[in-house]
């Protein structure tokens, strides 16, 4: 029977299981594969850091890591983009004795730069006062400082002159409740242990002293009921604090002798000079009833704060 078209034979298609024997072998050419540590270390030789080169070669830094190893540690104060006659120059200039400041204005450069270019070298010894450079160096700090401190001080003296004026004249009361706050602050006060019930006061600043004053008057003391004391080191102008002070508290009073503080020379005291007075103590005589009613009004002071504070 004559074969259908379902039926007619397919043409013959090549075996792509079975190997053609008629073609020859194709011979695949070996990869070069490059040297990464050679390359890596060109690259190092260059300036470049293990980041710069990781990224150059597409490796991790580990992997640059590894590439170096052997490779002497670099300057740690080298870097890949560093200016080498900047930084020779910085070195130089901090060998000579010159300070981190000095070299930034002469060389224009950030001073965490020239921290990491010279950090290896000794620090210089400090500047002594009255030399060239460290008159210099102080000029230029104070001109810098000097317009800002200005404004400063002129805006401290507004606010001090604006408060100043809001108190105004004080009343009776409101110098009796300052008055007794400051001797609660200052003064000698009575203990279950010790009792001092009496009004002694002590202090070195002349308004506490006058404010101090006018609430005594206020209970009735006047200066013949005081008695005065002078407090201060022994190397001090005790005839001229003494005159300080008598001026400070007026004519009248009983004037006992200095107590003196023995001087220490080791201790490097602020309190020197034409300025320093010492202290002044007062001491108002029969005050015990007094001292009574400033306790209570101190007492009455913080009970008045309730719900306050």
């Amino acid at each position: 029977m004559p074969e259908t078209a379902t039926e007619q034979a397919e043409p013959d298609r090549p075996d792509l299981d079975q190997p053609d024997l008629d073609q020859p072998d194709l011979v695949q050419p070996d990869l070069v594969q490059p040297d990464l540590a050679a390359i890596a270390r060109n690259l190092r030789a260059e300036g470049m850091t293990r980041s710069q080169i990781a990224r150059s070669l597409a490796v991790s830094t580990w992997r640059v890591t590894e590439l170096l190893a052997g490779e002497p540690a670099r300057h740690p104060g080298l870097r890949a983009r560093a200016k080498d006659d900047l930084r020779e120059r910085a070195r130089q200039l901090r060998a000579d004795g010159k300070t981190y400041d000095e070299i930034v204005e002469a060389l224009g450069v950030s001073k965490a730069s020239v921290s990491l270019w010279t950090r290896d070298l000794p620090k210089p010894p400090p500047r002594e006062r009255g030399t060239y450079e460290f008159e210099r160096i102080a000029a230029a700090r104070r001109a810098q400082w000097d317009e800002r401190l200005a404004e400063r001080d002129d805006e401290r003296k507004a606010v001090k002159s604006v408060a100043a004026d809001e108190v105004g004249t004080l009343s009776d009361r409101e110098l009796l409740l300052v008055g007794t706050a400051l001797y609660w602050a200052e003064g000698a006060k009575d203990k279950p242990y010790a009792r001092r019930e009496s009004l002694v006061f002590i202090n070195s600043d002349a308004n506490v002293i006058r404010v101090h004053l006018g609430w005594l008057r206020l209970h009735g003391f006047t200066n013949d009921d005081c008695s005065f004391a002078l407090s201060i080191h022994e190397s001090a102008d005790i005839e001229a604090a003494t005159a300080f002070w008598e001026g400070v508290v007026g004519p009248g009073g009983r004037w006992r002798k200095p107590s003196l503080k023995r001087h220490r020379p080791t201790t490097r005291r602020k309190n020197v000079g034409g300025d320093y007075h010492g202290c002044l103590v007062i001491c108002a005589r029969q005050s015990r009833l007094a001292y009574q009613r400033m306790e209570g009004t101190w007492h009455g002071i913080v009970k008045g704060l309730s719900g306050v504070v």
